[in-house]
C-alpha cells in the first residue's frame, strides 16, 4: 500500500552524537546573617498530619487589607444637573427623530401626488392626441357658432 523506503548502507546511517556540556554555577557568597531578637516570642504551633508526621512552626496572622476610603457624598444638585442633561439629550434626540419622520412622510406624500399627476396627465394626453379610427359626432367651428342659452347655433 505504501511505497517502501530505500535501504541505505550502514555507513550512511551513522549518527553523530552530541553530549551536553554541564554549566558550572557561579560561586555565590551569601550575605552575612545578622541575628535580631524579636520584640516578643510568638507561640509555637504543632500540627499532626494524617500520616503521623508532626509539623511545628510559628502561626502567622493573615494580612489585613487597608480599609477602603469612604467616597464623599455627591450633592443632590450635581445629580439633578446630570439627570437633567441626560433628559435634555433624550428629548433632543426624540425631536430630531420626529422631524426626520415628518420630513420623510412629506417627501413620500409629494412623490405619490407627483406619480398620480404624471399618470393622470399621461392618460389625458393619450386621449387628446390619439388619432381616432372612426369619425363620429359633429364638428363645431367655434368661431362661427352663436351661443344662445347654452346651445350652439351654427
Amino acid at each position: 500500500m505504501y511505497p517502501e523506503t530505500p535501504r541505505h548502507a550502514p555507513a550512511e546511517r551513522a549518527l553523530e552524537v552530541h553530549h551536553p556540556t554541564p554549566i558550572t554555577p557561579a560561586v555565590v557568597t551569601p550575605a552575612p546573617f545578622v541575628p535580631m531578637q524579636p520584640g516578643s516570642v510568638p507561640a509555637v504551633a504543632s500540627v499532626v498530619l494524617p500520616d503521623g508526621r508532626v509539623v511545628t512552626g510559628y502561626a502567622i496572622n493573615p494580612a489585613q487589607p487597608e480599609p477602603i476610603a469612604a467616597k464623599p457624598p455627591v450633592s443632590r444638585a450635581a445629580v439633578n444637573i446630570a439627570l437633567g442633561g441626560i433628559g435634555f439629550g433624550a428629548v433632543c434626540g426624540g425631536l430630531l427623530l420626529l422631524t426626520t419622520f415628518i420630513a420623510a412622510l412629506t417627501a413620500l406624500i409629494t412623490q405619490l401626488i407627483t406619480l398620480a399627476a404624471v399618470c393622470f396627465g399621461g392618460y389625458v394626453g393619450v386621449q387628446i392626441f390619439k388619432g381616432s379610427d372612426h369619425k363620429s359626432g359633429t364638428t363645431v367651428n367655434i368661431r362661427k357658432a352663436v351661443i344662445k342659452r347654452s346651445h350652439f347655433h351654427g
